[in-house]
């Protein structure tokens, strides 16, 4: 079991720092402004925790590229909730075991726990990036979780479409830039660059 409270807390941490008009600058997801990003994390988040929770529904059946991503007036009081509710969920030793559902995507629950951890990591460094802030990642255990996780197949390079093309990094710089690469963000990314 892996847990989810060091990330998701940094997170938290750095959503709380948006101010609004921050809200419509890019962020390291092409597609995404701050706000596309943050209705994505509260989503992702309700969806994951239902994942633990083996409450199939339409959270969990909702392919995350087809959802439109409107961020509620209440983001600032949901976002951490949905957070909390996500960690407690994962907590619970049953969340790891059998099969569940994310992104409409049936998997086995520990696969579905490392994801639910890899993108909170990631979007949460997209975010930090976004909004000029410093992101703290200081659990090991979940930055190996990632860069297992993104790492590249040899029988499957392209890793099935899901990511984009790792971006070179080197095989010393810090855990989180190697990871941050493998998700095929530059880790030196700034506005406008």
């Amino acid at each position: 079991m892996l847990d989810l409270g060091p990330v998701a807390h940094e997170v938290a941490r750095v959503a709380a720092a948006v101010g609004d008009e921050r809200l419509g600058d890019p962020t390291p997801c092409p597609d995404y402004v701050v706000r596309d990003l943050l209705a994505h994390v509260v989503g992702l988040s309700a969806a994951f925790r239902d994942a633990a929770r083996k409450d199939l529904g339409a959270n969990t059946a909702t392919d995350p590229g087809s959802a439109a991503l409107v961020l509620a007036d209440d983001w600032r009081t949901a976002l951490p909730r949905r957070l909390d509710e996500l960690v407690e969920a994962w907590r619970d030793p049953a969340a790891w075991e059998g099969d569940t559902q994310a992104g409409g995507v049936d998997l086995p629950a520990a696969v579905a726990g490392q994801v639910a951890l890899n993108e909170l990591l990631v979007h949460g460094w997209d975010l930090a990036r976004a909004t000029g802030q410093e992101y703290r990642i200081t659990d090991r255990a979940a930055l190996e979780s990632s860069r297992t996780l993104l790492a590249p197949d040899p029988d499957d390079p392209d890793r099935g479409g899901i990511f984009a093309p790792v971006v070179p990094v080197p095989d010393d710089a810090p855990l989180l830039d190697r990871v941050i690469g493998l998700s095929g963000r530059r880790p030196d990314w700034e506005p406008g660059r």
